[in-house]
């Protein structure tokens, strides 16, 4: 288990510079899979994504289903998706992203987005490979 935990880890170290991951959910009326392209920050085995009104299809499809798929590259891992709820896991996942894609004000505080967007956890399961 933890050597399986240990590959995963460095995997994805290596996917994390990537700009952007594909997230699929299943549709909450109809059942079908829908495919989005977003930014994305990677702590561990977390992805964390932004939504910036927060009702966003993809947000509603995860609330009614977590199980999600996310392709990072050629990549493809089976997950979790949750709303963020604790404060210091929020504000660090806010912060990374700001970091990442350069969502600053000029003196260098968040962006509106980046201070108002839901965020999002995909949690990503433990598995012998990636899908």
């Amino acid at each position: 288990m933890k050597k399986q935990m240990d590959d995963l880890s460095k995997l994805l170290v290596r996917l994390k510079a990537e700009d952007y991951c594909y997230l699929t959910t299943t549709g909450r009326v109809t059942g079908n899979p829908h495919e989005i392209e977003i930014w994305f920050g990677l702590n561990d085995t977390t992805l964390y994504l932004m939504s910036g009104d927060g009702k966003s299809d993809w947000v509603k499809n995860l609330r009614k289903n977590p199980s999600v798929t996310v392709r990072i590259a050629k990549q493809t891992f089976k997950a979790s998706a949750r709303l963020v709820k604790d404060d210091g896991e929020e504000t660090m996942a806010r912060y990374m992203l700001a970091e990442k894609y350069q969502e600053w004000e000029h003196d260098k505080t968040l962006s509106e987005w980046a201070r108002t967007a839901l965020v999002v956890g995909i949690d990503i399961a433990l598995s012998e490979e990636a899908i």
